[in-house]
């Protein structure tokens, strides 16, 4: 299965940074923290170690919950 990189939105800020193998359940884990969130795939079709590659670029961007 093929991994995907994603941004986690609230408005225009970018919230989380990840990787997965599922993009739907992933978002639904983060709408529970950030409701009125969306999920911008970034990258797809990357093999683990890519991902995994691209994932460690990305800038640590979770923030806490309101």
């Amino acid at each position: 299965m093929a991994w995907s990189g994603y941004d986690f939105k609230v408005g225009d800020r970018i919230v989380h940074s990840g990787i997965t193998q599922d993009p739907q359940r992933r978002a639904s884990e983060h709408k529970q923290r950030w409701p009125n969130g969306r999920m911008e795939i970034v990258r797809r079709g990357m093999t683990e170690a890519q991902a995994r590659a691209w994932e460690a670029t990305k800038k640590k961007t979770i923030t806490p919950k309101p």
